[in-house]
């Protein structure tokens, strides 16, 4: 193991929730209200802001997004690829459930829900934007708040590492074929331009930018990479925020007339994140994975890169689309589920390790 890799995983096993992490739910709700409110009171602006675009890319969002992404990624150590062989049961689990399973499950339960079960209850012209979002928020695994689940639930630190530089390297290239073949099998039309232009702007951009900005700050020391790091980690969610209440301000019609409209789009996200951290939790064990693996392997499988989906959403869609507001449900509720999710698999290391 490298000294670099090392400490990046003895720190990432230190992380912890955050203020703005822990009532990150309780945030949404309050911008849920701070994006309703103004949007009716002052629908010229939000109008105005809507309309600052770049060849379909709105400036405001697109700077906020960039101070959403760029954090979280400059914690990735990419040099921890190397070890992924150390762990190649769990990595597989991981990868199969994060790549082969996920997404096709969530568009699986889009259709049976959206499409069919609560189709009457949903407004008939926005049924194919919220799959299209249930879609975009299964496709992008966590990068960042895995590392707080592994820590909660005791997992490998160095595993935990290795499987989200492996699976952010994997969505460089994979994100936008995947999210195509979906939209396309659930029958919806793909804009493959701004799919492109998306993965570009949000992914391979903010990676590249994040990595130099990572050998900077480490050429300068550790000390000093650490201090950045906490002065720039609120940065990540108060930039989310900020996006949630204009997405809320041009939702707040909709989400008025339909006020259900939340809760029917949880159901789905809940069910895929249950049945895949079970999944992934159950197919470590069968495989013989010890549990500090497969604790950080079932959560990586269960939550979303919700920034990216978020991101990609009002690309491709808009702000006034379902598909935003089916990853901003996402945004809500990951907390208090994978909360969920680690006090299970915490209450079943017994009958676990019992295999």
């Amino acid at each position: 193991m490298s000294a670099q890799c090392e400490v990046t995983a003895k720190r990432a096993a230190s992380a912890s929730m955050s203020f703005f992490e822990r009532y990150l739910s309780a945030r949404v709700a309050i911008c849920i209200v701070a994006g309703i409110a103004p949007g009716q009171w002052l629908p010229q602006l939000f109008q105005a802001i809507g309309q600052l675009e770049v060849a379909k890319v709105n400036l405001p969002v697109g700077l906020l997004i960039w101070v959403m992404i760029i954090p979280m990624l400059v914690k990735v150590d990419f040099s921890a690829l190397h070890e992924v062989r150390q762990h190649l049961r769990g990595i597989g689990v991981t990868l199969f459930v994060n790549w082969l399973v996920k997404p096709f499950s969530m568009a699986l339960l889009g259709w049976l829900f959206i499409r069919h079960l609560f189709a009457p209850l949903l407004p008939a012209a926005q049924l194919d934007s919220y799959i299209a979002g249930l879609i975009l928020l299964a496709a992008a695994p966590c990068t960042a708040m895995v590392f707080v689940w592994s820590r909660l639930t005791g997992g490998d630190p160095l595993f935990t590492l290795s499987q989200v530089a492996l699976n952010d390297g994997i969505m460089v290239v994979a994100f936008a074929p995947l999210v195509g073949l979906l939209l396309g099998i659930s029958a919806i039309s793909v804009p493959w331009a701004t799919l492109v232009t998306s993965v570009v702007l949000y992914i391979i951009i903010p990676v590249l930018l994040a990595q130099l900005w990572r050998r900077a700050l480490l050429a300068k020391g550790r000390a000093t990479f650490d201090a950045a790091m906490a002065r720039i980690g609120p940065w990540s969610i108060s930039a989310l925020l900020a996006t949630l209440v204009l997405l809320f301000a041009f939702q707040g019609q909709a989400i008025l007339q339909q006020p259900l409209v939340i809760a029917l789009l949880a159901v789905p996200i809940l069910i895929q994140v249950l049945f895949n951290s079970a999944l992934a939790y159950g197919l470590n064990r069968a495989l013989g994975e010890k549990h500090n693996v497969a604790c950080p392997s079932a959560l990586i499988g269960a939550s979303n890169f919700f920034e990216l989906a978020v991101a990609a959403a009002i690309s491709l869609f808009g702000f006034q689309s379902g598909a935003a507001l089916a990853t901003v449900v996402g945004v809500l509720i990951e907390v208090p589920v994978m909360l969920l999710v680690v006090r299970l698999v915490n209450a079943s290391k017994p009958w676990y390790e019992r295999a």
